[in-house]
């Protein structure tokens, strides 16, 4: 056994020394695994980033109620009475103001982005003085809150620097009211982050919505409060409505387009790793015939076929896992934090946010190189451990 072992360290030391005389097929053969590897990241970034955008703040005390047989907030529909009777209810957060509960009205406003100038559809949200204990994170870093029955809204960082228009102290015309923004807010990194804050009060005259609402963001006392809360309010017979955790809900927003690019990169990746494959195929071929007297001598002087095998895998290995973390680190200085909007289908408006390439996408993609290496190298293999010896010795 102890035989076997060294056998193939001396075979794989051989084939990994010898790289450098074959460095320009070799080189290529790690620059393609590199570039597959890269795009692999590069795509799926995107879903985890959009998917860590929606889902990084959002807390299992924290409950959203909307209308029954709504899937977003947007198709919602709640009376101001029945927001009344939602923040009566047991399980909700008491503070000092009141319950933490505040009633929402969410429309969408058209915002140039900065990079094309082309509109997009922002997520304009009008809420109650609670909306700050329900969602603790949001922070205002400049300027000021706005005050509640005046024309003013406060703006999520990410929104500021992704959309023109609505930098500090500029004023913008929304529905049949002129606004000022007064203020810039963080979220953490949260989806909040991507909206426009004003007083639900002002945007409901502004929008003719009467004294409508379309959900309640609830504070409860614990995670554990939440069947308390929801049986409250699926029992009583004045309620029509549907009760969910926030976690639960914007982890179903996003599941739609994670699942596409998710997808979407899996696919690219394949074509492109094919193409790799091919490429690693050719290069420890060459390798293997450039090699085929050596093959063959050491054979004849009693190496069995299994080292050879290993050793051929081990340097196409090598050089794909070589390859496998360049693409990865590439990805990862180019992409990482890489900001970006595109559309939440579940409300029909833009949300802003950062690529994440994450430790678990980097492992993703270094495995997916290794894949592509043992690919490329097991015929080459199979193929050095069949070659005749008499016949290899008369070769070149």
């Amino acid at each position: 056994m102890w035989s076997w072992f060294s056998q193939i360290a001396t075979v794989t030391w051989l084939n990994l020394r010898t790289i450098g005389q074959r460095r320009w097929a070799s080189g290529a053969a790690a620059f393609g695994v590199a570039g597959v590897v890269m795009v692999f990241v590069f795509v799926l970034s995107i879903a985890e980033g959009f998917k860590k955008t929606l889902t990084s703040t959002a807390q299992p005390d924290t409950a959203i109620v909307m209308r029954s047989g709504s899937d977003s907030e947007m198709m919602s529909g709640l009376q101001r009475d029945e927001t009344r009777i939602i923040a009566e209810k047991p399980g909700l957060l008491r503070t000092a103001q009141g319950p933490a509960a505040s009633a929402e009205l969410f429309v969408v406003v058209g915002i140039p982005k900065r990079s094309t100038g082309t509109d997009a559809n922002v997520p304009l949200r009008g809420i109650q003085p609670a909306a700050f204990d329900v969602r603790k994170e949001v922070k205002i870093v400049e300027g000021r809150n706005f005050e509640p029955g005046k024309n003013e809204v406060i703006v999520g960082r990410a929104a500021a620097a992704e959309f023109a228009g609505i930098d500090l102290g500029s004023q913008v015309r929304w529905g049949q009211n002129t606004w000022t923004v007064v203020g810039i807010f963080t979220a953490e990194g949260g989806l909040s982050e991507s909206e426009i804050w004003c007083d639900a009060g002002v945007l409901q005259p502004a929008y003719r919505r009467g004294t409508s609402f379309q959900s309640v963001h609830a504070k409860l006392e614990s995670p554990a409060a939440f069947d308390r809360f929801k049986d409250a309010l699926t029992t009583d017979p004045r309620l029509d409505i549907k009760v969910v955790r926030e976690s639960e809900y914007y982890a179903e927003q996003s599941r739609v387009l994670t699942g596409i690019i998710t997808g979407l990169g899996n696919s690219i990746a394949i074509l492109m790793g094919i193409g790799a494959v091919f490429g690693a195929l050719n290069t420890m071929y060459s390798a293997v015939s450039a090699r085929t007297r050596e093959i063959a001598t050491l054979r004849a002087i009693g190496f069995s076929a299994s080292p050879v095998v290993i050793s051929v895998l081990a340097e196409s290995l090598f050089l794909c896992l070589l390859g496998g973390i360049v693409g990865a680190a590439g990805a990862y200085l180019a992409f990482n934090g890489y900001q970006a909007a595109t559309m939440n289908w579940a409300s029909f408006s833009q949300v802003a946010f950062a690529f994440a390439v994450t430790p678990k996408l980097l492992i993703e993609g270094t495995g997916f190189a290794l894949i592509m290496g043992f690919i490329g190298g097991l015929f080459p293999a199979i193929r050095a451990a069949r070659l005749p010896v008499a016949t290899a010795l008369r070769e070149q």
